[in-house]
């Protein structure tokens, strides 16, 4: 990497007590392997378990470490976006807490970031997790990819490494629904990925569950993309094809055979047909007028609780202090 630049690595925190003291130690010894000046972030979006107090202990020890405490569980992407605008750094890293992220790769990404790149996503050579998770991460990249034109975001992961100064693309961003690589394209068109180790969680399961990726999933598409209503007016378009259709057949069976379609079940099935079209166009439009409705209401991406070392002097002292974000 350029020895010129810094590096921040960010990692969002929940439920990971467990790997967070050994994530720490290889970081360091990789961070400090590089000779470069860095720093580690952890946020810690309202884990239940003793993550914070881990941190804390962390933070005290290290002070290139600098714990954010969020006031309840944001999400995963939430939490990057309000790490993102603590770095201090030239280049950010983000990656997970549980070790399935080698820290010991993070220099390849910054190797291929001096290329001329402004994001680089470590793509897991073989992944280890099951057929759900496995199943939910391809629908999330293929929404990107098809619904947002974001090509590179099909090879996608939660490993990357990109330019600090992309952030002032999406600075004013707020609202409750957040997608980091959405907010990357904004700011870059340079985005490419290389593949990296893929570790087992020590764990034995993620905490990123089916269910928050599908639900990722349609927040990207009603928060980030018009795709929805461009379907929505095609299926509309379609099912008045069907009807005119109909229309056509019931009125030419009455012309030339004399006698029209019979039955309560034919007029049954055109009825629900046309009602279930009707019902997932409304609900399309729903989900849009949700996020209209949210956005007035002015709900915050996250909400800080507390810091430790966001300011640190050259002796290590930890500062902690508390702040709420706008």
């Amino acid at each position: 990497m350029n020895p010129n630049n810094s590096i921040s690595v960010l990692i969002p925190v929940y439920r990971s007590e467990a790997t967070l003291s050994a994530l720490v130690k290889r970081l360091a010894g990789v961070l400090g392997a590089m000779q470069a000046d860095y720093e580690l972030i952890l946020v810690n979006d309202g884990s239940p378990d003793r993550s914070w107090e881990i941190i804390c202990g962390l933070a005290k020890d290290n002070p290139f470490i600098q714990g954010i405490n969020l006031t309840r569980n944001y999400g995963q992407h939430n939490a990057l976006l309000c790490g993102i605008r603590a770095a201090r750094k030239d280049i950010i890293v983000t990656m997970d807490a549980d070790l399935q992220n080698p820290p010991e790769e993070i220099s390849r990404l910054l190797a291929k970031l001096d290329e001329g790149y402004d994001v680089v996503y470590g793509v897991p050579q073989k992944k280890q997790h099951g057929p759900a998770r496995r199943l939910a991460s391809w629908m999330v990249r293929t929404t990107l990819k098809s619904a947002l034109n974001v090509e590179s975001a099909f090879q996608g992961s939660s490993f990357r490494a990109f330019r600090t100064q992309l952030r002032s693309a999406f600075e004013s961003f707020n609202g409750p629904a957040v997608s980091l690589d959405v907010l990357l394209t904004w700011g870059s068109t340079r985005i490419c990925s290389i593949p990296v180790r893929h570790e087992a969680n020590p764990e034995g399961r993620s905490s990123y569950s089916f269910l928050k990726l599908f639900s990722h999933c349609f927040d990207v598409m009603t928060g980030f993309s018009s795709m929805p209503l461009h379907i929505a007016s095609l299926t509309g378009f379609l099912f008045t094809i069907f009807g005119l259709g109909v229309l056509v057949y019931v009125v030419g069976r009455y012309l030339i055979l004399g006698y029209s379609v019979p039955g309560f079940p034919f007029l049954a099935s055109i009825i629900a047909i046309f009602a279930g079209a009707q019902l997932f166009a409304l609900g399309i439009m729903g989900a849009y007028l949700a996020r209209i409705h949210f956005r007035i209401m002015n709900r915050p991406t996250y909400v800080v609780r507390e810091t430790i070392n966001e300011e640190s002097d050259k002796a290590g002292k930890s500062v902690v202090s508390g702040q709420k974000s706008e």
